[in-house]
């Protein structure tokens, strides 16, 4: 017990750290550019988080991280490194904004669910294609979910452009969803929606499934050694595959739950810059490959975000700070600081025992 509790210790103590360090270097540049760094955090984590409008916000742009991140931790715990959940978000999503469009003559909960099922599947089928060049040819799945993304951005970009396009819209988008399919905002000014709470049933249920179930030992026990388990009767095969397909899953109802809740039409910058599947590994990684690990993470790394336009507005200093932050997290992620040296902090009480 006093290992696993050393263990917890030095990697939220990394974290911690690493952090720090990432908003010590952001307040270095901050300094160069004429501004107080302290009063540039002030006012990025007062708007974000000890506004009641900004706390909200920041968690409605959290959720689909979450689920990102969720989806990257099923796999990367057991040593499969699925790096398409981009390619599964943005599946999720346009088939999302496409049922939401055409299919406005059903009420308003059964097309809702409609959308999300639709999305989930869909970005499991996504998964599923990798899942089986994996298992029956031994293809490197990072190579394969890499290169799949590329191609799943291209071939949506001309759906989009060609036979779904809106003609009646300004710029290259499928039709906006109709209103029966969005979700509405339930709190003022703020833009979170009953989705989140969805999410939060969701990571629930992941709690339960990586923490105290059978399917989370065996994640566990092929991220350990996956030869191992393999060797003691475990059908790896299987359980490659259901993994990939729940993070597909996964990464599809981030995506259809981002279009009914926020962006309501498929556009060719519907996932943003880096994407949000790319931002679910820096917080799976940040969180530690954990599901409260990954809701702190997304939370902060949300408020990061919603930080960035408040600074650009009251201080002279280029929201693009918070990107280099950003940067600097995942360059420090790298560096595992407390997980070279032992923490005394239970050698005594190991040694009376």
């Amino acid at each position: 017990m006093n290992g696993k509790i050393e263990e917890t210790v030095k990697a939220v103590l990394n974290r911690i750290v690493l952090v720090l360090l990432a908003f010590i270097i952001g307040g270095i540049v901050i300094f160069f550019i004429g501004e107080n760094p302290l009063n540039v955090y002030y006012i990025l984590f007062k708007k974000s988080f000890f506004t009641t409008t900004g706390f909200l916000n920041t968690l409605h742009y959290a959720g689909p991280m979450i689920l990102t991140g969720l989806a990257i931790a099923i796999t990367f715990k057991a040593n499969i490194y699925n790096m398409g959940v981009e390619g599964s978000l943005l599946s999720g999503g346009f088939i999302a904004g496409i049922l939401g469009a055409q299919l406005s003559c059903l009420p308003s909960v059964p097309l809702k669910i409609i959308c999300l099922i639709a999305a989930a599947l869909l970005g499991m089928g996504y998964a599923w294609i990798a899942a089986v060049l994996k298992i029956k040819f031994r293809a490197n799945e990072m190579v394969v979910t890499l290169m799949l993304n590329y191609a799943l951005a291209k071939v949506l970009e001309y759906l989009t452009t060609s036979v779904f396009r809106d003609l009646n819209a300004g710029y290259v988008s499928t039709k906006i969803v109709s209103n029966q399919a969005v979700f509405l905002r339930i709190f003022g000014r703020s833009r979170l929606t009953v989705f989140f709470f969805v999410i939060l049933v969701i990571l629930g249920f992941f709690y339960i499934l990586m923490k105290k179930s059978k399917q989370g030992y065996v994640i566990t026990a092929m991220g350990n050694n996956f030869e191992f388990a393999e060797a003691t009767g475990m059908n790896v095969g299987k359980n490659i595959m259901i993994l990939m397909l729940l993070s597909g899953a996964l990464g599809g109802l981030a995506g259809g739950g981002w279009m009914l809740e926020d962006q309501y039409r498929y556009t060719l910058s519907f996932s943003g810059s880096p994407g949000l599947g790319w931002d679910g590994m820096l917080i799976a990684l940040l969180g530690g490959h954990d599901p409260v690990g990954i809701f702190i993470a997304a939370v902060f790394y949300a408020g990061l975000k919603t930080g960035a336009d408040s600074i650009n507005m009251y201080t002279n200093v280029p929201k693009e700070i918070v990107a280099l932050i950003q940067s600097m997290i995942v360059l420090f992620l790298a560096v595992q600081f407390f997980q070279k040296y032992k923490i005394p902090l239970f050698k005594k009480r190991a040694k009376e025992a």
